[in-house]
Order: structure tokens, then C-alpha cells, then sequence
């Protein structure tokens, strides 16, 4: 299988089918990743659309100095950007529809149904906290990319990247165990927080 770099360079030498290639590899973390930015499919599927539109009219641009993944992931941040401009930008997925949540006699709905509200509390967490950890943090634990790679998205230092991504695990934790809930419930934070906690311990 050829790799990203290989196949831009053949779409550089006029190769459309190798750019087709791309936009299969990708549009389905590219949906995932706008569908963060708007909690909506059709915005979200116009924003990769737009996106993969951007990315083959200045393929020419692309260098190769970070992987062609994160060069994307860049442009559908910009692009989403200036959708939402003057809007409020998120970029964490919708909170999770407990009437979604299978309700019954069966003995593990309780449990089912705490745990979809754990997350729905977190990703509402996620939400108050600034633009730019929000986006750290949610790009290295949704996405699972690497400091270097959210650097260049963000287009900011490693460090500053890393810096983001440590004051919203913080924020976070802090946040989560001041809530007064049930014992139960705040083992299940517990357990996320020990989640958060590794990724943060992850060097990358």
C-alpha cells in the first residue's frame, strides 16, 4: 500500500485517482474530527467536502513536514473556524441522549444509564473549558495524536500545545471531584480520571 507522501506526489504530477485514494483513506476521521466542530452530519459532511475541495487546490503547498493527516485535520479546523466565525466554536461531540439509553428490568440499566450520564457531565466539562485546551485536549484523546501533531494543527510550540492539553486535564479533575455526587457516581469519575490521567502521562 502506498503511503500518504507517495500518493501526493503522484496527485502533484496530475494523478487525480491518487487524491481519490486520499479522500477514501480519510474522510471518515475528517467526519468524525467535523462532526466534533458541529454536532450536525450535514454541516459536518459540507466542512469535509469543503475540506478535501481545499486540500487538492493547494496540494502544492504540502512539504511533507507533518503527516498529510494532521495537514488536513488543519484545514478542516480553519475551515470549520470561519463557518462558525463569531459563533460559538466547540469541539467536542454532542452530549449523549439519555432517552437513547436502553431503559428496562434488565439489572445492568441502571449501571448503563450512570454511565451515560458520567459522560454526559464530562463532555459538558469538556465544553466550559477555553477554546484551545478544549481543542488539546479533545484532539489527543478522541483523535489520539501526538503533541507534535497537535502542535501543527494548532499551529503552536510543542510546548504550548502540551501546556493546553495539561491545564484542561487539571481543570477538568478539579472540576470533577468537587461535585458532590453519590459514591457511586463519583467512582465512574474516578475511573475517567484515571483515564485522563494516563493520557497525560503518554510522552509523544
Amino acid at each position: 500500500m502506498k503511503t500518504d507522501v507517495e500518493l501526493v506526489g503522484e496527485v502533484k504530477g496530475g494523478n487525480r485517482k491518487s487524491f481519490s485514494e486520499l479522500v477514501q483513506r480519510h474522510q471518515r476521521s475528517l467526519l468524525r474530527l467535523s462532526l466534533r466542530f458541529t454536532k450536525e452530519q450535514a454541516t459536518a459532511e459540507d466542512i469535509v467536502q469543503e475540506s478535501f475541495i481545499k486540500a487538492y487546490q493547494k496540494i502544492h503547498l504540502f512539504e511533507g513536514r507533518s503527516s498529510f493527516k494532521s495537514w488536513l485535520y488543519q484545514i478542516a479546523l480553519n475551515t470549520a473556524r470561519n463557518r462558525f466565525r463569531g459563533k460559538a466554536f466547540d469541539l467536542v461531540q454532542s452530549s449523549v441522549n439519555v432517552e437513547d439509553v436502553p431503559v428496562g428490568v434488565d439489572p445492568g440499566a441502571e449501571t448503563e444509564l450512570l454511565q451515560a450520564d458520567v459522560k454526559r457531565r464530562l463532555r459538558a466539562e469538556i465544553e466550559r473549558l477555553p477554546e484551545r485546551q478544549r481543542m488539546a485536549l479533545s484532539l489527543r484523546i478522541f483523535e489520539d495524536l501526538s503533541f507534535k501533531e497537535i502542535a501543527q494543527i494548532m499551529g503552536c510550540p510543542y510546548d504550548t500545545a502540551k501546556a493546553n492539553y495539561r491545564h484542561a486535564l487539571l481543570k477538568l479533575r478539579e472540576r470533577i471531584e468537587a461535585m458532590d455526587e453519590s459514591e457511586g457516581f463519583r467512582d465512574d469519575f474516578g475511573r475517567t480520571g484515571d483515564m485522563l490521567t494516563t493520557y497525560g502521562e503518554v510522552e509523544m
